[in-house]
């Protein structure tokens, strides 16, 4: 059974065959998923899926990308809907700066302020990290959350400064990418005990399925690719990934 520790389910690209595909992932091999929340309300969506579906947990968030269109003040309804039971971690969170970075301090007053809920309620983050490891990595060392840093981007020096913090490193369906380079060598390093793996869904499709929306039952193509690089099997792969999911997340066995 695998475990998918980051998936947006809410998201637009699933409103036609939501409820026949989230019934389906179960049979496909799939024993639970993590939805990401992207703003205040992509996250009352993930809780409305967690509730709906035994195997799927919620994490909680606002986005560097949305924050443009949320006020600060409504992390405190953030906090609260944190609290519910099915939430298993604060996230999608972080910080971005592909298309520059102007609105920097206010994305880092986010982060700051949602690793602090984090802290506060004992669970661990999503962090999103594109373009900005200096500032991810000197906040995640300000602060020691337990978390996991989603689709890393970053070379074997940041993995190692990741590890030393005692979180996690999430590896998607670049791993697979025809130029991935980095995270070759991230998986390479890596102990297998600090790998979780993930889909995103339904973005970064795994080759062979690039031009596919993604979904969790392709997450074993991901899985395969790090068996090949690690030189280690799927199923020892499949199962210490399942296991870290289940200790990072706190939900017991699935």
């Amino acid at each position: 059974m695998i475990f998918d520790s980051h998936a947006h389910y809410d998201d637009a690209a699933f409103d036609d065959d939501r409820d026949q595909l989230l019934a389906s992932l179960p049979q496909k091999g799939i024993s639970g998923v993590v939805n990401a929340g992207t703003s205040m309300t992509t996250s009352r969506k993930a809780i409305e899926l967690a509730e709906k579906y035994s195997y799927i947990y919620a994490s909680v968030g606002v986005h560097p990308e949305c924050i443009d269109d949320t006020n600060i003040s409504e992390l405190d309804l953030l906090r609260k809907m944190a609290e519910n039971r099915k939430v298993v971690a604060i996230g999608e969170i972080g910080l971005d700066y592909h298309r520059g970075d102007e609105n920097k301090h206010l994305q880092i007053e986010f982060f700051e302020k949602q690793i602090c809920i984090a802290n506060d309620l004992k669970l661990p983050i999503l962090v999103h990290d594109r373009e900005a490891h200096k500032d991810t990595l000197n906040l995640l060392k300000k602060y020691e959350p337990k978390g996991v840093v989603h689709c890393f981007s970053g070379g074997v020096e940041m993995a190692e400064e990741i590890l030393k913090l005692g979180m996690y490193i999430g590896v998607g369906g670049a791993v697979t990418f025809k130029n991935a380079k980095k995270i070759v060598e991230v998986v390479k390093e890596a102990p297998l005990e600090r790998i979780l793996l993930e889909t995103d869904a339904p973005y970064m499709t795994p080759v062979p399925f690039r031009e596919k929306r993604c979904d969790s039952s392709l997450i074993e193509f991901t899985a395969k690719k790090i068996a090949e690089i690690r030189q280690e099997s799927y199923e020892d792969i499949v199962m210490q990934c399942e296991r870290n999911a289940v200790n990072l997340f706190n939900i017991g066995d699935v």
